[in-house]
């Protein structure tokens, strides 16, 4: 452990890590990441509940970690904040340039910032998801809503960590583009229309071509990663969970690229 601290990377690491928690950014875009998730998988959770009471379906039972899951289209705006602001924030400042001068390799700032995101934003993912699907468990469990919540153990355990993992990848994609756009509009701008925007600008041409398109951008492959069957496409996505971790992992990697080429071209 010693060694890999004494590292160049390690010490990279080790102050990336020093900066993230030393500003109130940080505490305000993970507080926000809970509570998005927590109200979103809720009001979702309760829409479903109240659905089927209404259609008179007796005892059925609302897996309370799919609503949380599906929340995470919008919930996601609070980790992309994070992620963008531990890149734009240093361009805005000017401290961008006593960043390189301590670590004047680029490629290795951007993995430092990235290795730094990933566990993150993991954990974040885990705990938000954990809060809001407790949550939605309490709230749907009362008479009002026919004791409607169902936690599987299994099946939870296995949601919370894909959920990581999204939120982990999403991030560090957003690391890459704000590292090639560099300011905070021009980041949080390509970042919306990356995971939102496009997808379903695309999906209302109603061309087959095209909704196949805007099912392999960034949140929907998450989604179908996380197996979501509610969410803006009305069903679940129309491919297995593997090629939804790849696409979502392919477009993270292309994101990092697109950072690197443009740190090492451009002057800070």
């Amino acid at each position: 452990m010693r060694n890999a601290l004494g590292s160049p990377l390690g010490r990279a690491v080790a102050a990336e890590w020093v900066k993230l928690w030393s500003v109130r950014s940080t505490w305000l875009c993970l507080a926000s990441a809970v509570a998005a998730t927590v109200l979103g998988g809720l009001t979702l959770g309760a829409a479903q509940a109240t659905e089927a009471l209404r259609e008179g379906a007796a005892g059925a039972r609302v897996v309370v970690t799919g609503p949380m899951i599906s929340a995470t289209a919008f919930a996601q705006y609070a980790v992309i904040t994070l992620a963008m602001l531990m890149v734009t924030s240093e361009y805005a400042s000017g401290s961008i340039r006593s960043t390189l001068q301590v670590v004047p390799i680029r490629g290795r700032m951007l993995a430092a910032k990235a290795l730094v995101t990933a566990p993150v934003l993991f954990t974040a993912g885990i705990v938000a998801g954990g809060a809001g699907a407790l949550v939605t468990y309490l709230v749907l469990s009362v008479e009002t809503f026919g004791g409607a919540a169902a936690f599987p153990p299994g099946q939870a355990a296995a949601d919370l960590l894909r959920l990581g993992v999204f939120c982990a990848l999403t991030g560090v994609l957003t690391v890459g583009v704000s590292a090639a756009v560099r300011g905070s509009a021009g980041a949080l701008t390509v970042m919306f229309m990356l995971t939102l925007g496009l997808p379903l600008l695309l999906v209302m041409t109603g061309s087959q071509a095209a909704v196949d398109a805007s099912m392999r951008l960034p949140t929907f492959a998450g989604l179908a990663f996380m197996e979501s069957t509610d969410n803006l496409t009305g069903g679940p996505i129309p491919y297995p969970a593997g090629e939804g971790l790849a696409w979502l992992a392919g477009w993270t990697a292309l994101a990092l690229l697109a950072g690197l080429v443009v740190l090492r071209r451009r002057d800070a």
